[in-house]
């Protein structure tokens, strides 16, 4: 008996690991389709002796419980933080139904179903609870074999309560998680809000009526004419570019050309220097062609060998 009960504790631990290792391939599953993954019996720990580590028969059950509506980096992180508490954990988290929300906070963004599904998809998260209950009761705690509850420190007060966590403060089962500044699902509407006119534009142009939008006529006559605004700048922004691409061209092309002149220009510069300067080629030619000429008349005009001499004479002395 007391072999087999061993071999059966072994086969839990580690069915446990293989059912979180699917949560990185898969959906989380809802809590209403499966049964608790944990089969000892399920002793009351303590939150020192979860973080020397949890007894090898099962991991620590820990809940976290929210709307996560437009879920968003804030909760993931609240989440994770949820998840990391202890060595090995189970993370459930707890989702309240569109009744509740909309009863006891206000109206949501996204539905159940649509929060619901994005807990589903959070790597973190090894299971989800539907329509989870605003306050937590022994009978919940119990149903889910709830070890310890992950939430921020900040008194939480609603359904005329101070604190919906006290009781589980007092109880030794609250584990505190940190906010993340600068993100929340109000700050988001918040956004939307602000800049109401930019969405409305935005979601006109790209096909939505504005009975979807619940813009007036006015209005989606007005964000039509903005759209088109919007786009004539956009022409004009690009003829100006073009227009900055072309005149570049051609001040580049023109500068080549100016470039090339002036280098043929030294070119032809230099050749004409080489060719009519005062140590030029032409000039020499010019004299000794002169002096050739001038040798043939005299040789020409000697009438007779007789006289040659005195014509040579008169001709060299002129």
């Amino acid at each position: 008996m007391v072999g087999s009960k061993k071999h059966s504790t072994e086969e839990e631990a580690q069915e446990t690991p293989r059912f979180q290792q699917k949560t990185l391939t898969a959906p989380a599953p809802f809590a209403d389709e499966t049964s608790c993954q944990c089969q000892a019996p399920h002793e009351k720990l303590t939150i020192a002796q979860a973080r020397l580590g949890t007894p090898v028969d099962r991991p620590v059950r820990v809940y976290a419980d929210g709307i996560f509506d437009l879920f968003h980096a804030g909760h993931a992180r609240a989440l994770m933080q949820a998840k990391t508490l202890f060595p090995n954990s189970y993370l459930l988290v707890g989702v309240c139904s569109d009744d509740l929300t909309h009863k006891f906070k206000g109206f949501t963004v996204m539905n159940e179903t649509e929060r619901y599904e994005a807990l589903r998809h959070c790597r973190y998260v090894d299971e989800v609870i539907r329509d989870a209950p605003w306050t937590l009761t022994p009978e919940f705690l119990e149903k889910h074999k709830i070890d310890f509850v992950a939430h921020d420190d900040i008194p939480y007060s609603s359904a005329g309560s101070d604190d919906v966590y006290k009781h589980i403060k007092e109880a030794g089962m609250f584990v505190p998680t940190q906010r993340t500044e600068g993100i929340s699902t109000s700050d988001i509407i918040t956004r939307i809000v602000r800049d109401y006119d930019v969405y409305a534009r935005r979601n006109l142009q790209r096909g939505y009526t504005a009975k979807e939008l619940n813009v007036s006529f006015i209005n989606e006559k007005k964000y039509r004419f903005q759209n088109q605004v919007d786009k004539m700048k956009e022409k004009v922004k690009n003829v100006e570019e073009k227009s900055k691409e072309f005149v570049y061209k051609v001040e580049e092309k023109s500068h080549d050309l100016i470039q090339k002149w002036e280098e043929k220009s030294r070119e032809f510069i230099g050749n004409f220097l080489e060719l009519f300067g005062p140590d030029g080629a032409w000039p020499s030619i010019t004299c000794d062609s002169t002096a050739s000429s001038s040798a043939k008349v005299v040789v020409s005009c000697s009438p007779s060998q007789e006289g040659a001499a005195g014509h040579s004479d008169l001709a060299f002395s002129i």
